[in-house]
């Protein structure tokens, strides 16, 4: 078995923030931190909408272009680079808009045509959050697969690709998106598998757990929308490369559904409730002999306990040996492939200590990959244990 950097068939889409440059510190990530090798498609996250022009606009013009002595960002990434368009800071009302006039979305689609091929681009993903959702309408759904046809018939009469990036939660699934259709036009539809519990529940829980806690895994996500017509060869597993942060009102053993109003943020990430791989890595390796650090079996996911004072701190997040199972959860489903969620909050610096267990759930007749040393562990743990379950089911 070979691990090269892509040595296999499936996608690895890479997110990055283009707000990341602006953390502080070792939390700076700019595009001299990335390695291409290790992705076949990256998303550029995110560009806005303009409403006055109905087309695509930069929301950091100095990071992206190089009008005014900017900094050219589009212009230095390679691979196949889509821009991705939205993001929970747009929100959903003028998307809805957009979606709602006939001659608005044929005017969007000539524009953002004409702005994927200025600026090099590949193609365009769209993370309208979300449709009917956050002040949206009802006809969201229907005019949202209406913009997706339109964009379609453009995009691929110039070999562009176009995707959608889309929330997990059934309730929003089955009120914001026609699945089978908008299926028929996209050529990717990447799924935010994570963010199913966080501190807004008010409660510790799992961010992204692969089984359990009823509709709120990646499970019942992905068959969810394979019953809802979905392909496989079209879905892309997002993984989450941050975890969720929680501080209980206890010093005793705290428990996922235990009260959590309060938590507290990563230091360069700087969200409350929010902390990246990076960070995650760097405190327990800090403290390590007061943090107690947990497997769960269900979730697949690692919680993290520390004391502090008369309350607990609380982290649950993915570990190498978590990515690596929802990628062989992937691969058994026969899905197109990965999203890493975002590359930026990944160990790009090759701080974090090399994780020994990231191939226990799998055949131990298998030759695994040793523990990853240096940058990107997250990432690099995609692609091997793409290889790694392939090879599992071909000696099966």
């Amino acid at each position: 078995m070979c691990f090269l950097a892509i040595p296999h068939g499936r996608v690895v889409v890479c997110y990055i923030s283009s707000w990341a440059v602006y953390r502080s510190g070792a939390g700076s990530f700019s595009l001299k931190n990335f390695d291409p090798n290790l992705c076949t498609h990256v998303v550029h996250a995110y560009a806005g909408l303009d409403v006055e022009r109905n087309t695509i606009k930069s929301l950091d013009r100095w990071q992206d272009l190089k009008d005014n002595y900017g900094l050219g960002g589009y212009e230095k990434l390679v691979n196949l680079l889509m821009i991705s368009m939205g993001g929970w800071n747009e929100g959903s009302v003028k998307y809805s808009k957009l979606a709602a006039s006939q001659q608005r979305r044929q005017v969007f689609a000539e524009n953002a045509l004409n702005f994927i091929r200025r600026y090099g681009f590949d193609g365009l993903d769209l993370d309208w959050e979300y449709p009917t959702q956050r002040g949206g309408e009802p006809n969201d759904r229907e005019n949202f697969v209406q913009l997706v046809r339109e964009l379609s018939q453009k995009f691929k009469k110039n070999n562009l690709l176009l995707t959608s990036t889309i929330e997990a939660k059934q309730y929003v699934i089955d009120a914001a998106y026609d699945i089978e259709n908008l299926t028929k036009y996209l050529d990717l539809l990447h799924v935010k598998c994570y963010d199913y519990r966080g501190i807004w529940n008010q409660k510790i829980g799992f961010n992204a757990p692969l089984t359990g806690d009823e509709v709120h895994n990646v499970e019942f996500t992905i068959e969810h929308l394979l019953a809802l017509g979905a392909p496989p060869n079209k879905l892309v597993l997002g993984l989450p490369f941050h975890g969720r942060t929680f501080i209980a009102d206890s010093i005793f053993y705290t428990r996922i559904g235990d009260p959590a109003e309060t938590s507290f943020s990563g230091p360069y990430t700087n969200i409350d409730g929010y902390i990246g791989y990076n960070e995650i890595c760097t405190e327990l390796n800090a403290k390590s002999s007061f943090w107690n650090q947990a497997w769960d079996p269900e979730a697949s996911e690692v919680i993290a306990r520390m004391q502090d004072g008369s309350k607990t701190k609380v982290i649950v997040y993915d570990s190498t040996r978590s990515i690596a199972a929802k990628v062989r959860y992937a691969v058994q489903k026969n899905l197109r492939g990965l999203m890493a969620s975002s590359i930026d909050t990944d160990d790009f610096h090759g701080n974090c200590n090399a994780e020994e267990e990231t191939f226990v759930d799998f055949d131990n007749k298998l030759r695994t990959p040793p523990p990853i040393q240096g940058k990107f562990k997250l990432l690099r743990t995609i692609n091997n244990a793409i290889v790694a379950a392939e090879d599992e089911i071909h000696n099966s």
